[in-house]
């Protein structure tokens, strides 16, 4: 059975991907230039720029709950892809979640990455450069390798919120 829910899912993903096309924008472009040719014709009169504004207020209200709902879905889509490449790489684990930390939390964890990559950055650049002189580039050697069959994958729970 379709739920409300997704009825609305599915009209917002199409909406969002109709309303970003180019076709779409001129088409509205077109429509103020209209509206502004028509401007004269109409004496400029209240009633004249009454249609653009509530046609426009109108329209924007309701493409703000549309684009919302289709980005924040995207976001969540985008989230569950990236804590599965980490559950799966040699990535920290721990950064699974923490999309649900607060503002000061996430600016405080930025810090901590970018010092650490500034870090590993200086202390591996002398490796990078005579390790690729030494051996062939990973990206060379998996292009090598048959493609293994994965195991089985590894469950595990994310970070919780102290």
């Amino acid at each position: 059975m379709v739920t409300m829910k997704h009825l609305f899912a599915h009209f917002a993903t199409k909406v969002s991907e109709w309303a970003g096309k180019p076709v779409i924008f001129i088409l509205a472009l077109v429509a103020v230039v209209i509206w502004a040719a028509l401007g004269p014709f109409f004496d400029y009169s209240e009633t004249w720029q009454l249609v653009i504004n509530t046609g426009t207020t109108i329209i924007t209200f309701l493409m703000v709950f549309v684009l919302q709902n289709a980005q924040t879905r995207d976001t969540r889509a985008i989230q569950a892809k990236l804590n599965e490449i980490i559950l799966t790489s040699h990535a920290e684990n721990r950064f699974i979640g923490i999309e649900n930390l607060d503002e000061e939390e996430l600016k405080r964890l930025d810090e901590l990455v970018a010092k650490a990559a500034k870090g590993r950055g200086e202390s591996e650049a002398c490796k990078t450069s005579e390790a690729a002189k030494a051996t062939p580039s990973k990206k060379a050697e998996a292009r090598k390798r048959p493609v293994a069959a994965k195991g089985p994958k590894q469950k595990q729970r994310p970070l919780e919120k102290s």
